[in-house]
């Protein structure tokens, strides 16, 4: 256990159950999904599939920050949309935060995610180089 330590801040929503935002181990760093919450309400935001990516990937970049990393250091994500039907407004989103940076990505259809929202997206990231 000495090589895993647990990362947590307020700039993101906190953990609503028995895990952490995000683990670092050894050179990895996992998140765990976030959701499109307000950090600061603590409630889902309004807004369509693209306000709630770029919630979502903001909740991430802050996770990120806060072990010291990017979205630049992202080596793969993995995306949940209650409808893949909004593929193409979660996608435009989403290559605006990554910009250049193309981690590996799967993108799932699932039948439901928390509080209803429409999308949800973990990813891991490397401390490395």
């Amino acid at each position: 256990m000495n090589d895993i330590k647990f990362i947590n801040t307020s700039q993101a929503p906190g953990a609503i159950g028995p895990y952490s935002q995000a683990v670092i181990a050894g050179e990895w760093v996992f998140a765990s999904g976030q959701i499109p919450i307000d950090p600061a309400t603590g409630e889902v935001i309004d807004g369509g599939i693209a306000d709630q990516t770029d919630r979502v990937l903001k909740n991430l970049s802050a996770v990120l920050h806060e072990a010291g990393l990017s979205l630049d250091q992202v080596v793969k994500t993995t995306v949940y949309l209650a409808d893949m039907g909004s593929f193409g407004e979660m996608n435009e989103v989403y290559a605006k935060h990554f910009g250049d940076h193309r981690p590996a990505r799967a993108t799932v259809q699932a039948a439901a995610l928390p509080k209803n929202v429409g999308v949800e997206i973990d990813v891991i990231a490397w401390l490395g180089g």
